[in-house]
């Protein structure tokens, strides 16, 4: 696969995993999986967005090419999705896991949308609205979904619902330590 970025964009997702790589510690853990990253203040709303891009096959392969291209995910995140990027190792705490069901599970597409745009302050996420059109979120939105192969979706972002308790979970209910 062939990857066509403009010197911009990959002047901008360069200089994001340096800074990145030199500015944080070594091998730090995915914290707080189940906790919102969207303020607050701003929680309301977007939990109220919903995709107007379908999850169809279409979508989905234009949404790889997004992740893997121009929105630099795979960097972080990696290539299959599960916070193993080649920057991974230098974020604290480190890039979602995609593939864990309580990540989808417990928010809506439209906390996902609002952080892929606008960053996650403490964390390593920084925002992509500069760089992706919000239909590009949209539809990397879609791909990232596919890693869960279905699990998690009856809750959360399974029709733009919400997980049982409104988004937000206490980790024991999950069996999570």
């Amino acid at each position: 696969m062939t990857c066509n970025l403009g010197n911009k964009e990959r002047a901008i997702g360069l200089a994001a995993v340096i800074a990145l790589m030199g500015a944080l510690p070594l091998g730090a853990a995915e914290r707080d999986i189940m906790m919102s990253r969207v303020p607050a203040d701003q929680l309301a709303a977007a939990r109220a967005m919903k995709s107007p891009v379908p999850a169809t096959q279409e979508v989905i392969a234009r949404g790889k090419v997004l992740y893997e291209g121009k929105g630099t995910c795979a960097n972080c995140h990696g290539v299959n999705g599960r916070g193993d990027g080649g920057a991974a190792a230098s974020l604290d705490p480190s890039p979602r896991n995609f593939h864990h069901h309580g990540f989808w599970r417990h928010r809506t597409e439209g906390e996902v949308f609002w952080v892929i745009k606008n960053g996650s302050s403490g964390t390593g996420m920084i925002p992509f609205g500069g760089l992706l059109t919000d239909e590009e979120i949209w539809t990397v939105i879609q791909y990232e979904r596919s890693f869960a192969g279905g699990h998690g979706s009856m809750g959360g972002m399974g029709p733009g619902g919400m997980g049982p308790r409104g988004g937000e979970c206490c980790a024991a209910q999950e069996g999570m330590p």
